[in-house]
């Protein structure tokens, strides 16, 4: 099929499991990239539950093939800025590490807002609706809401990485405290600490708090570079790569990474 073909299939499939949404649906153009934030809409409004085996074949070819179109970038293209640690500027989607770190909410079932710009958005859309799925098992076995500063790891599905480590960082409301340093601190140590425990040599970083949080930049940065930093004392064999998405995060981790 080509991929207007393969929008218009799944899309199909979508509207008939969520019936509701048809006349909006309706509203979208017929063109390719209208019918791709179409089908993005449609799976980030699309609650946890299985999926037929014909839908999950189409879905992650498609997925896999629009992750490829942007390019995969692998551990090994990447050049150490220092003692084990990497910086790399990027879409964290494309990024072949044997981790990414997800900045997840306390529901833990992904980002429901159409199209949204967040990373939790981003990764279970080109992950699949796999994900949200084996998030939403994991709740449900836990019976709580996510505590912010621990991890839990899913496989990564249709992305390059081999795991994907979601963690809830803490949300800033006003100025800066020392319980909201504690978790962001233990956000890094949780993640570092599942990366070892499933044995991963690779971990990629995203500015966790940062944006929708409104943890500081500078401050968070600080932090994750201290934290990681003092964690690799004692595990060297890890790689960790700092994605940044903006410019004004990757001139911070340029100049912390220098000390």
């Amino acid at each position: 099929m080509k991929k207007i073909e393969t929008l218009g299939w799944l899309n199909h499939c979508l509207i008939d499991e969520m019936p509701q949404y048809r006349k909006q649906a309706e509203s979208f153009p017929p063109d390719e990239d209208s019918q791709w934030q179409l089908f993005r809409s449609l799976v980030n409004v699309r609650p946890p539950k299985e999926a037929g085996e014909e839908f999950l074949r189409i879905q992650d070819t498609l997925l896999q093939e629009e992750i490829g179109a942007k390019g995969i970038t692998k551990m090994e293209d990447l050049q150490p800025a220092r003692d084990g640690l990497y910086l790399w500027q990027g879409d964290i989607t494309t990024l072949g590490t044997d981790g990414i770190v997800n900045a997840a909410n306390s529901g833990m079932t992904g980002c429901y807002v159409p199209c949204h710009g967040c990373i939790d958005n981003a990764i279970h859309t080109f992950a699949g609706v796999q994900l949200r799925l084996t998030c939403a098992k994991l709740m449900e076995e836990q019976g709580f809401e996510e505590p912010a500063g621990r991890a839990k790891v899913t496989e990564g599905y249709n992305l390059p990485c081999r795991y994907v480590i979601h963690t809830v960082g803490p949300i800033v409301r006003g100025k800066v405290t020392e319980q909201d340093r504690m978790l962001l601190a233990s956000c890094y140590r949780s993640c570092l600490a599942a990366a070892v425990e499933w044995k991963m040599k690779s971990v990629a970083f995203c500015c966790i708090s940062t944006g929708e949080f409104h943890f500081p930049n500078e401050e968070a940065a600080e932090i994750a570079v201290e934290t990681v930093r003092e964690v690799l004392r004692a595990h060297p064999e890890l790689m960790v790569v700092f994605n940044v998405f903006q410019d004004r995060d990757r001139e911070i981790y340029e100049r912390l990474l220098k000390r």
